[in-house]
């Protein structure tokens, strides 16, 4: 009569399998098509909006200079993100809540791209997308995973964290693949 194998090593035989299924789609994922950033067209009887921001009225123009082709545009002064596709039309504009470090003005490009992990004023973050790198610190996109506002930076501290509402923080993510190009602004 042949061994009868434990059933943790069949759970954990099928553990394995599923984590490299898992791993080798996300290799053939990112290397996939680029998608854009979808806009759903307004009824007609519904004003034309490019962010859920709840406060906002009329969207933002992309700022002249930001370069061109598909893009984030991220603005320093105005505290604003576009998401601009190939024709140069911006699909998506919100308000962010910046670190308390920036990058210089000019054109960054992601590198590195990550689900989860807890940012530096201790709060777990989500779809945390790495451009920069300004006075050692990096900076990135992300949104916090309770979709809460981030807390006032404790003095002196340098966080490059530029923190979205969630369902900003999922269009970056969507949008800005590995490769794709951030063009800083003041």
């Amino acid at each position: 009569m042949p061994a009868r194998l434990p059933s943790w090593a069949w759970v954990s035989g099928l553990t394995v399998g599923a984590i490299a299924g898992v791993g080798f789609l996300t290799v053939q994922a990112d290397r996939g098509p680029h998608p854009t950033a979808a806009v759903a067209a307004p009824s007609p009887s519904a004003p034309a909006r490019v962010s859920p921001t709840p406060k906002e009225t009329a969207p933002a123009p992309v700022p002249a200079g930001s370069g061109t082709g598909r893009r984030v545009v991220y603005s320093v002064g105005q505290k604003r993100v576009w998401l601009v596709d190939a024709s140069d039309a911006a699909r998506r504009t919100f308000t962010v809540w910046p670190g308390t470090v920036s990058p210089d003005p000019g054109t960054y490009t992601v590198g590195q791209r990550r689900n989860s992990t807890i940012g530096s004023d201790g709060v777990p973050i989500e779809h945390i997308v790495y451009f920069a790198l300004a006075d050692g610190v990096s900076v990135a996109f992300s949104h916090a995973a309770d979709g809460s506002s981030p807390p006032p930076p404790v003095s002196g501290t340098k966080t490059g964290g530029i923190r979205l509402h969630t369902p900003d923080g999922q269009a970056v993510w969507t949008f800005a693949t590995t490769g794709t190009k951030v063009r800083v602004v003041p």
